[in-house]
C-alpha cells in the first residue's frame, strides 16, 4: 500500500485547462503497480472520460483477442504493407518479452483503464497517433542507409528485453516503450526523438485538452507527461491534420528511384559501345549475379521455400531495373501461395512473436521476413553490381 502511495505521488498530476480539470497519471508499461494505480484513480476520481496513450488500431486490437484471424498477408503484401506490418509485429513482440519477464500482461495499465471507463460508463478516448502514421513519418524522414540501420535495430531488439533486469525498471518508467526499443539508433538520428516523442506529446495533449466531459483522468506513458504538460497550455492549440500528414517521398528520393535504373541501363548500352560485345555481356551477368544472389541470400535467411528462394534469384535482377516492383513482395507472394497460412498460424501469432524461433517458424511472420530480408538483399546486390560493373571500364 505504502509503495501505491509513493508511486501515486510521482506519477499524478491534477491540472486545470480551459476549465476542465485534467488528472494526468505518467505509468510505466511494465509496472504493476501502475496498472493497479491507474484502476484504483479512475474509480476513485469517477472522470467523465478516460484517454488512453492508444489509437484507434491498437485499442482495436486490445479488445479484440481474434482480431489475427482477419488478416489477409497477401492484401498486406500487395498494399506494400508489409514493412509497417513487420515493424509493429516487432514491436508487440518487444513488448510481451518485457511484460512475460516480469510477469505483466502487455499494455496491462491501458487495459485496467478502459475496463474501469467501462465500469463506471465513462466516455473512452483513444488519444494517440496512428502507429502507422507515427512509423510512416520516421521511415519517410530517413535516408537509405538510416532505414537498413533502422530495421537492423528492430530486428536485433528482440534480445533487448533479455538484457533488462529489475532494477532497470526504474529508468524505463521514464521511457516510451518506442524509445527503449530504438534506444541505439535514435542516438544517431534525431527524426526519431522527434516523431516518437515530440510529435506525439503534442498530439496526445491536444486530443487530452479537447476531450468532451469537465473531468478527465488521461493514461500515458511516463515519457509523455512532462511534454504533455508543456503543450496542454499552448494558446494557439495545435494542428492535428498536420501532424497525421505523412510527407510525400523527397525529391531525391523521387529522383533516385528512376535515375538509378536508368543508370545501370544506361551502363549496359555504354559498355557495348565503348567495351564491345563481351564487356556488356559481363556486366549484365554481373547484374544478375549481384542481385540474384544476395535477394536469394535474403530468403534463405527468411528460411523460405525453395520456390520463393528461386523466385527472389529471378526476379530481383528485373525489378531492381523497376522502382514499381520489390523483389520481396513477388517472393512474399510466392512465399504465401507456396506454404498458405492456415487458421492456426493466424491464431499462434501473438505467441509466435515472442521468441525468434517463433517469428521464423509461423507461416504469416515468415512471410514478412521474406519480403524485408529479400528486399534487403536486393538492395545490397544493386549497390554491389554498380562498382563492379564501373570497373570494367578501366
Amino acid at each position: 500500500m505504502e509503495n501505491l502511495v509513493q508511486e501515486k505521488d510521482k506519477m499524478v498530476d491534477i491540472l486545470t485547462c480551459n476549465g476542465k480539470q485534467i488528472i494526468l497519471i505518467g505509468t510505466a508499461h511494465v509496472s504493476r503497480q501502475s496498472a493497479k494505480l491507474v484502476e484504483d484513480m479512475i474509480h476513485e476520481q469517477n472522470p467523465d472520460t478516460v484517454c488512453v496513450e492508444l489509437c484507434e488500431t491498437r485499442l482495436a486490437s486490445l479488445k479484440d483477442a481474434d482480431r489475427w484471424r482477419n488478416m489477409d498477408i497477401v492484401k498486406v503484401i500487395k498494399e506494400k504493407k508489409a514493412l509497417m506490418l513487420f515493424m509493429n509485429l516487432l514491436l508487440a513482440s518487444f513488448q510481451k518479452k518485457m511484460a512475460d519477464k516480469f510477469d505483466i500482461k502487455p499494455g496491462q495499465e491501458m487495459i485496467n483503464a478502459i475496463q474501469a471507463a467501462e465500469t463506471i460508463n465513462a466516455c473512452l478516448v483513444p488519444a494517440d497517433r496512428e502507429i502507422q502514421v507515427t512509423l510512416s513519418r520516421v521511415w519517410r524522414g530517413m535516408g537509405f542507409w538510416e532505414k537498413i540501420k533502422f530495421i537492423f535495430s528492430l530486428v536485433f531488439s528482440f534480445g533487448a528485453a533479455d538484457d533488462i533486469k529489475e532494477e532497470d525498471i526504474e529508468k524505463m518508467k521514464h521511457e516510451d516503450i518506442l524509445q527503449t526499443l530504438l534506444a541505439d539508433v535514435k542516438k544517431t538520428h534525431p527524426i526519431i526523438e522527434k516523431t516518437l516523442i515530440n510529435e506525439r506529446d503534442q498530439f496526445l495533449a491536444e486530443k487530452i485538452r479537447t476531450a468532451p466531459g469537465e473531468k478527465i483522468v488521461a493514461v500515458v506513458g511516463a515519457a509523455h507527461a512532462p511534454g504533455i504538460k508543456k503543450y496542454l497550455f499552448s494558446p494557439d492549440g495545435i494542428d492535428l491534420s498536420e501532424l497525421n500528414r505523412i510527407p510525400p517521398a523527397g525529391k531525391a528520393g523521387k529522383i533516385l528511384k528512376w535515375a538509378i535504373p536508368a543508370a545501370i541501363l544506361f551502363l549496359f548500352v555504354l559498355g557495348f559501345l565503348m567495351k564491345g560485345k563481351a564487356a556488356g555481356a559481363d556486366m549484365i551477368w554481373i547484374w544478375i549475379a549481384a542481385n540474384g544472389l544476395f535477394a536469394g541470400i535474403g530468403a534463405i535467411v527468411a528460411m523460405a521455400h525453395p520456390l520463393t528462394i528461386l523466385s527472389a534469384v529471378i526476379a530481383a535482377p528485373l525489378t531492381s531495373l523497376n522502382p514499381m516492383i520489390a523483389a520481396g513482395w513477388v517472393s512474399g507472394l510466392v512465399e504465401a501461395f507456396a506454404r498458405k497460412p492456415k487458421v492456426r498460424d493466424l491464431e499462434a501469432i501473438p505467441k509466435d512473436i515472442g521468441s525468434i524461433k517463433g517469428f521464423w517458424r509461423n507461416n504469416v511472420t515468415r512471410i514478412l521476413l521474406v519480403v524485408v530480408f529479400t528486399n534487403l538483399g536486393s538492395s545490397i546486390g544493386t549497390f554491389t553490381a554498380l562498382p563492379l560493373m564501373l570497373k570494367l571500364f578501366n
